[in-house]
């Protein structure tokens, strides 16, 4: 149980503070503890920050495949629209999300190859999935393309762009223009119309 309220706290530091203004002591404070305590739960404040990482990576991996996994292979303006709309709402309004997005845009100098490898995985699972999606709606015929690779990269070229907005801008209505904007070419390239 402390090992959980070590990581929330940590949560909240890392997530103000970044890596770097994140201290030990404060998250043990916050949790009732000396910072010595941490130790019998975590390795370091490294072991910490990785373990909180993979949590938030656990969250934003589940809560897509769960989108996924209710998606109807014959509407995929509405599916894809959907996800995209997903993404916004991760991470607007998930904190452990938003710590993801955050550290993954600006990792620790000295954690950026692990960090790197736990994002390339997530994308991998995410990218193999869409695939599989562009593939059922290509094989129904109801997106026009030859193969699901080209149109998975690009709607995840137009994830990217919303994940830009949500780190740098964070302005409602740029965020709104660019989705709309983004949305409407991609749909106009793959769709029948």
């Amino acid at each position: 149980m402390k090992s959980n309220e070590i990581k929330e706290a940590a949560l909240k530091y890392f997530t103000i503070h970044g890596y770097e203004g994140a201290s030990l002591s404060q998250i043990a404070e916050e949790v009732g503890l000396k910072k010595q305590s941490i130790y019998a739960h975590f390795k370091g404040k490294d072991d910490l920050f990785l373990q909180v990482l993979r949590d938030a990576k656990e969250a934003e991996l589940s809560s897509k495949l769960h989108y996924f996994s209710t998606v109807d292979s014959q509407n995929p303006e509405r599916d894809l629209y959907g996800f995209l709309q997903l993404v916004i709402d991760l991470f607007q309004k998930n904190e452990l999300l938003r710590f993801w997005l955050r550290m993954t845009f600006f990792p620790p100098a000295h954690l950026r190859n692990e960090i790197g490898e736990e994002v390339a995985d997530i994308e991998g699972k995410v990218q193999s999935v869409l695939e599989g999606k562009f593939q059922d709606w290509i094989d129904a015929k109801v997106i026009v393309h030859d193969i699901a690779k080209t149109p998975t990269l690009a709607f995840l070229g137009v994830v990217d762009s919303i994940l830009i907005e949500l780190v740098y801008v964070n302005d409602e209505e740029r965020l709104k223009d660019k989705l709309e904007a983004c949305w409407s070419v991609f749909w106009r390239g793959i769709s029948h119309s």
